[in-house]
């Protein structure tokens, strides 16, 4: 499956046997397809929570967003703040300097993996809103 994120997290040997024995009556392929769906099933049911806190923000974005020096240095150009909200993959370039995210981003508040060099996560820190 792509774009998938590793996550560890613990478990009871109960709840973990009680894991295998649906797998191994047909329920779920394996442990993890389990979790997935226990997953899917309360993201769905909290639907309309998730739904309005991203109402809440002025522009909200979901999925892969990536950035690379030359789309900061586009929108520093445009001498305007930028308030980054959303869930998934955050990508900044490694070519991306500290500077330019400082320049052009305004409040940052994202939800999910961020991949970016160590100073413009420092620089992201700061701008949560």
């Amino acid at each position: 499956m792509a774009d998938m994120e590793k996550i560890t997290f613990n478990i009871t040997p109960v709840d973990l046997g009680r894991i295998d024995m649906l797998v191994e009556e047909g329920f779920y392929q394996n442990r993890s397809d389990f979790i997935r769906t226990c997953i899917r099933r309360e993201l769905d049911r909290h639907q309309d929570a998730l739904a309005a806190k991203a109402s809440r923000a002025p522009s909200w974005v979901s999925g892969t967003v990536r950035y690379t020096r030359q789309d900061l240095e586009g929108l520093a150009r445009e001498s305007t703040k930028v308030d980054l909200f959303g869930t998934g993959s955050l990508v900044f370039e490694p070519d991306v300097p500290p500077s330019l995210v400082e320049w052009v981003f305004g409040q940052v508040r994202w939800y999910g993996a961020v991949d970016a060099p160590a100073q413009v996560l420092k620089v992201l820190e700061r701008k949560q809103g």
